[in-house]
């Protein structure tokens, strides 16, 4: 059956392409249009609708300048953002373990249509998959001046569209073949600290019991961080500092001015830390919904009851560079001063170049910024979690290939369309190295298939961490079979640097 009746109203799907047992619903909202009298506020329920509501397209994607391949674009009059999809198989026996995806985008693009976030291949493993759009950037992030009730409008907006999402999903994936009691919640990236967040937050308490997180960033700002935000974008876009004045501003002219600061800071070395990812927003330790970076509060034991499989790839930043979004670091004056605006002792350089004894000096760069901003991050925060008590996995995707004089990395968002079990798809080529070959496709099998088992039963087919929490103890590793195996300490990482780094400690960055 393809017709589903929710609190709001009924909604009709369609078969999916690929599987004609796998229903899929799109664009369904799971809050109303945060523009108008609900800009910069919290999230509010959606309008009920009368009859059916055909939901065979994906929603609008939130206010951003980014033209993805294969998802839609952003434009000016697009409200109706908050919305999210569904996959289901068609003839499911109900009760089924839910999987709701956030997706990446170092917090200003991207959305749920992209053609990587697919669901059709893990509800063909017996979950129902859920992805969802939410605001970003200035309108999902941004500090509004001047409010008079900090309460009215809140820092992380973003963070609280996805616990709407959440909460909807608690009232309504039952009638979807979907346990309201056996969610699980997934990101990649920006998506990833996302998910951190709210598995450390009281607000989003009880609506998921496990997270997966692959390539969660190390970015988390303090509201005079962001209010300094606020200030250079306010000044970019030529309008008042004031709540007033940002509510009597377009959202178009905010995605603009916040692009040019971005460019501003990229072209100026003497930007500091924003010269080398100009990423301007991200969560908000407001006091409120966050009062730690989630690295922080995990290690005091927030979120102990939700169980964690976290994944990083182990060329991360390498990614950044071949798209352009990157400082070039080509000389060892440029490492230094790189190294100096984030506090990194010149011992953890040179561990780095000595790893690295033939590489260019950019090479050594991207490892320490792959470390820096991703990789190190992400490992510990399922250390942290695991030596607080919690359980924890962890996995790192090593999964490289060079075709026609192309060398692809094991670079950031690579591991997803293996995930996803989407590497067909024309739009992830560049991410993949082309279209997959057998291993590949065997590869993405086994990790589409610890996911769903994750999301299940709490077991991805490997030891959770150790009270000890060294990561070494227990770690898969996702290579294809040709790359060699994929077990725990015994096979090693290429390239590592977490020893390095346990010596060196890791500063907490700021978007």
């Amino acid at each position: 059956m393809d017709v589903f009746t929710t609190k709001s109203g009924t909604v009709r799907g369609r078969r999916a392409a690929r599987d004609h047992g796998i229903v899929v619903v799109r664009g369904l909202p799971y809050a109303a249009p945060p523009f108008g009298a609900f800009r910069f506020r919290e999230p509010q329920p959606p309008d009920p609708w009368d009859g059916v509501r055909d939901c065979a397209a994906f929603g609008p994607v939130a206010p951003q300048s980014a033209e993805l391949p294969g998802a839609p674009v952003w434009s000016p009059g697009d409200e109706d953002i908050l919305t999210l999809n569904i996959w289901t198989p068609a003839d499911g026996p109900g009760d089924l373990p839910v999987l709701v995806w956030i997706h990446g985008g170092a917090y200003v693009f991207g959305s749920s249509a992209q053609p990587d976030f697919d669901g059709t291949a893990l509800a063909g493993e017996g979950l129902v998959v859920v992805t969802l759009n939410s605001r970003l950037g200035f309108e999902g992030f941004g500090h509004v001046p001047d409010a008079e009730d900090r309460a009215a409008f809140p820092d992380n907006r973003g963070l609280l569209d996805q616990i709407a999402a959440l909460q909807w999903v608690r009232d309504n994936i039952a009638a979807f073949g979907g346990s309201p009691d056996r969610v699980t919640l997934a990101g990649q990236s920006s998506g990833a600290t996302s998910v951190a967040c709210l598995a450390v937050t009281d607000r989003a308490r009880g609506l998921f019991r496990r997270a997966v997180l692959h390539s969660a960033v190390n970015a988390f700002a303090t509201q005079e961080q962001a209010a300094r935000t606020t200030a250079e974008v306010v000044a970019e876009a030529g309008v008042p500092a004031t709540r007033a004045g940002l509510l009597a501003t377009p959202p178009e002219a905010l995605v603009a001015a916040t692009d040019r600061v971005c460019a501003r800071n990229a072209q100026d070395p003497a930007a500091g830390q924003r010269h080398y990812d100009p990423a301007i927003y991200g969560p908000v330790a407001d006091g409120v919904l966050l009062t730690a970076d989630p690295l922080e509060a995990l290690a005091a034991g927030a979120g102990g009851a939700v169980e964690l499989l976290v994944c990083h790839t182990t060329e991360e930043y390498w990614l950044l560079d071949a798209v352009g979004s990157s400082a070039k670091i080509t000389t060892e004056e440029q490492l230094a001063v790189f190294a100096a605006d984030f506090g990194l002792p010149a011992s953890l350089v040179e561990g780095h170049r000595e790893r690295l004894p033939d590489a260019p000096v950019l090479d050594v760069h991207l490892a320490l910024h792959s470390g820096l901003l991703f990789a190190e991050y992400s490992a510990r925060l399922a250390e942290a979690h695991a030596r607080a008590g919690g359980r924890a996995f962890l996995a790192r995707f090593d999964r490289r290939r060079d075709r026609t004089g192309r060398r692809v990395r094991a670079w950031h968002c690579a591991d997803i369309p293996f995930a996803f079990g989407n590497l067909h798809e024309k739009s992830v080529h560049f991410l993949v190295g082309g279209p997959p070959g057998e291993a590949d496709e065997e590869l993405s099998r086994r990790m589409t298939g610890a996911w769903a088992e994750f999301a299940a039963h709490g077991d991805p087919g490997w030891e959770p961490l150790g009270e000890s929490a060294r990561s070494g103890d227990a770690v898969r590793v996702w290579r294809t079979a040709a790359e060699g195996p994929a077990g725990g300490a015994a096979s090693g990482v290429r390239d590592g640097f977490r020893d390095l780094w346990r010596t060196a400690g890791l500063p907490l960055l700021a978007p």
